[in-house]
């Protein structure tokens, strides 16, 4: 209890260094907004994502009994400015153990007891410093034996519906180390430990989309490999943890329109107060590639609803490819501060980027466009450039979309063009 006690404050400076590094005001008044952008700013200074439902719970907005683990506390601590969690912990102890009182100097005095007790936590740190080179020089030995090609790793998923369990077959049986890990996703959080001796492992997927599988080895990657997730059609959901809600397709695709309505959420017994529900609709896998060096896409889309929290009526469109995502996130022009874009590899954020391109008024439909032109990637609101960066030069193509929506909302008139040739259209 009393090694809890004592993380918990340890983790509590960490987080009240952080929280004064990003200068957001209280934590206690975060959205969940911040926390995704937290995730961004998190991942664009470490390279380690840390997923909002993560960071949601590290900063107690979510009950959760146990310790962060390593690869979250060693992250946070490199955010915050220190080489990782031992190191955080290291200066702070010192600091908090060596902090003299200039108004109450102490009173020398002789004890041999305490002279005693001095050289007994010396010879205890002592011991630790030596069984600590041990376990590096055992873990570095390790790390050398390890050959990447010593090792196999695949995927397989069962079905075009969602939910989809995913056949992993693997090889580790050479591994120098029982800490042998599957992680399905980029986010850490999926990580799971696998026996060494065996060959399969399944996860299943709840929602569709682009996943980059790995194999470790410890703490190192051996194998991973791209993994797309689809759909059978369209797929419409009602964020809801930790299974989303599967709308019937008939609650939701109408001849000339994709729409969710209120009473058709309201059906699956989610309410819309105090907090709105996340809907999303997916299309993934279901036409060929389209490389985003010479892309065109085009929708029409409108937030259908604005109550209580759902003011800023939040909404993105995410073209999803076979790496990081392009993202077009849209709100009133009041709330463009607290989107976050998404350019394959380029994050932008509306705390120090100009996004007011990308704030609409959703009374009326918001024609929403996105293309390739030289190097660029832009993006227009109703014909106007509302935003541009620069492309990747990497081989890139787009596999599937999403819309997505605080509230609910609705689509129409969707194209997705490869150079002059129309790949796909909908609605």
């Amino acid at each position: 209890m009393r090694i809890l006690i004592s993380m918990s404050k340890e983790i509590e400076k960490l987080l009240k260094i952080i929280e004064q590094k990003l200068d957001w005001g209280k934590s206690e008044t975060w959205q969940t907004s911040d926390f995704e952008n937290l995730n961004q700013r998190i991942l664009d200074e470490t390279g380690v994502s840390l997923s909002t439902s993560t960071l949601r719970r590290i900063w107690g907005r979510v009950e959760y009994k146990n310790l962060p683990s390593s690869t979250t506390m060693n992250t946070l601590a490199k955010f915050a400015g220190y080489e990782n969690w031992r190191a955080f912990i290291k200066q702070h102890t010192y600091s908090d153990t060596i902090s003299p009182n200039t108004d109450n100097p102490p009173i020398k005095k002789k004890n041999f007891k305490s002279k005693s007790w001095v050289k007994i936590a010396w010879a205890t740190v002592a011991v630790v410093v030596i069984i600590s080179l041990i376990s590096m020089f055992t873990v570095k030995k390790a790390h050398r034996e390890i050959n990447a090609n010593d090792y196999s790793f695949s995927s397989q998923p069962l079905t075009r519906e969602i939910p989809n369990s995913v056949i992993f077959t693997y090889d580790a049986s050479v591994s120098p180390t029982d800490s042998v890990f599957i992680q399905q996703s980029w986010d850490p959080g999926t990580l799971t430990m696998v026996k060494k001796n065996l060959h399969k492992h399944t996860s299943v997927y709840y929602e569709p989309g682009f996943y980059l599988a790995k194999l470790f080895i410890g703490n190192q990657v051996v194998k991973e490999h791209k993994l797309i997730i689809p759909t059978n059609g369209w797929l419409g959901t009602i964020d809801n943890k930790p299974i989303p809600v599967y709308v019937k397709q008939s609650g939701f695709i109408y001849k000339d329109v994709m729409r969710l309505t209120v009473s058709e959420i309201e059906k699956n017994n989610i309410q819309m107060a105090p907090q709105p529900p996340v809907i999303k609709f997916f299309n993934v896998g279901n036409f060929e590639p389209v490389s985003v060096s010479n892309f065109s896409f085009s929708a029409e889309i409108k937030n259908e609803y604005k109550e209580g929290a759902a003011a800023c009526q939040t909404t993105a469109i995410i073209l999803v490819t076979d790496d990081n995502p392009i993202i077009i996130p849209l709100s009133i022009k009041g709330c463009v501060s607290e989107l976050n874009l998404l350019c394959i590899d380029s994050a932008v954020s509306g705390k120090n980027a100009d996004l007011s391109g990308l704030g609409v008024d959703f009374s009326n439909w918001a024609n929403v466009s996105c293309k390739s032109t030289a190097n660029k990637i832009q993006y227009y609101v109703n014909d106007k450039l509302a935003y541009e960066c620069t492309r990747p030069p990497k081989d890139v193509h787009i596999v599937g979309m999403a819309y997505i929506f605080k509230g609910t909302g609705a689509v129409r008139n969707i194209k997705l063009n490869n150079k002059d040739s129309v790949v796909f259209h909908a609605f």
